[in-house]
């Protein structure tokens, strides 16, 4: 099976359920524009904490759709007939991390500036904050599918999933948050987002061979 043919797919299989994408971008928006609400409009008591808020909820957006990312595959027996493929189930796998990224993952790195906007994030950190974020979901998308993996033959594995990967989303957290809050405060952030890009490198890399042996065990034991 070609790689395009597989693009395509995937790539019609999320326009036909928008609503996982759709909900993750519309969450990311709304949650951040409850913060100036519910906390203060004032540019001084958002601005510190902009940067944290917008890595935790784009952190959580991009958890939204991952416990379907296989389940329905899994559910029709489509999965059963892609792991007898003649391509690699890992690269098969590579190619529904990178199609869902583009859904959701890219999308919210391009909202990110205007929501920094919103919180009065300096506007020094504007472009380390697509950055990070832009690789940050990367990483996000490669480990949370991880977990999608592992709970993909669970009917509730939504919770379980949270408490698999969300350990894991620690390092790109702080390295990422890092980055872009020494970029605001006028500091090179440069060594930081060298982190975050070998961490997402690192996911990106060894995610679909963790990916494509659970979902082999996971169908030889369903």
């Amino acid at each position: 099976m070609r790689l395009s043919m597989l693009a395509k797919r995937d790539f019609t299989l999320f326009w036909r359920n928008k609503s996982d994408v759709s909900n993750a971008l519309i969450f990311f928006v709304v949650a951040i524009s409850f913060f100036p609400l519910g906390v203060s409009p004032d540019a001084t008591i958002l601005g510190p904490i902009s940067v944290g808020l917008i890595w935790i909820v784009a952190l959580l957006s991009v958890q939204l759709g991952l416990d379907s990312l296989f389940r329905d595959d899994y559910e029709d027996g489509s999965l059963e007939q892609l792991a007898l493929s003649e391509t690699p189930l890992a690269l098969i796998v590579l190619v529904r991390l990178l199609v869902y990224w583009c859904c959701v993952g890219l999308p919210l790195s391009l909202l990110s500036p205007l929501l920094g906007l919103m919180l009065s994030m300096p506007s020094e950190a504007y472009g380390t904050l697509i950055v990070s974020i832009t690789l940050g979901t990367l990483y996000l998308t490669a480990v949370g599918a991880v977990g999608a993996a592992l709970t993909v033959s669970l009917k509730r594995g939504g919770m379980l999933l949270s408490l698999i990967v969300m350990p894991l989303y620690t390092p790109i957290l702080i390295f990422g948050a890092s980055s872009v809050t020494f970029a605001a405060d006028g500091m090179n952030a440069d060594g930081l987002l060298m982190v975050v890009f070998g961490l997402t490198v690192l996911s990106v890399s060894l995610a679909p061979l963790a990916i494509s042996a659970s979902l082999r065990m996971s169908l030889e034991n369903g």
